[in-house]
């Protein structure tokens, strides 16, 4: 299972390395994808990435592969979550008082369809996954930047 994990992941880091486009588009893309990568909307980062790229003129491509590789964290989301929860509800309410705890908010399944639930849950998880994903894509950018510019000079010799 290892093997096949390791084998998934060199195959998106090749198709990666395989885009051809403007370094700064392609490493654009890949922190697109990182930033989508790290906020709790589930099953909208793919138009999200796609949106974005195309407004940002960078590789969509690149931003779907990179929120891809996003699901490395997959088995850590509960703790994400919990954490980006905790730094929104800070950062909203300036510290004044703690957030309260998840298990004592009675939270109901047919809560989630509830403008209140947005306010009281998911707008502190929006705001703080911004604290992770705003380094996360900044990273990124500067990290693939030089790799793209290096391929992108091999290709021209």
């Amino acid at each position: 299972m290892f093997k096949r994990l390791l084998n998934y992941f060199g195959a998106l880091r090749e198709k990666l390395l395989n885009l051809r486009d403007a370094p700064h588009a392609l490493a654009g893309g890949v922190a697109i994808g990182m930033f989508i990568g790290f906020t709790p909307l589930f099953g909208l980062k793919t138009l999200l990435c796609l949106g974005l790229a195309f407004v940002l003129r960078c590789n969509p491509i690149a931003a779907v592969i990179s929120v891809s590789l996003h699901d490395v964290v997959t088995p850590f989301w509960p703790v994400l979550l919990e954490a980006e929860y905790k730094i929104g509800w800070e950062f909203l309410h300036w510290l004044h008082e703690s957030p309260p705890e998840v298990q004592s908010m009675h939270f109901h399944i047919q809560d989630v369809m509830k403008w209140t639930t947005f306010f009281t849950i998911g707008l502190p998880l929006l705001v703080g996954s911004m604290f992770l994903s705003i380094p996360a894509a900044l990273v990124a950018y500067f990290l693939t930047l030089p790799i793209f510019r290096r391929r992108e000079q091999r290709r021209q010799t």
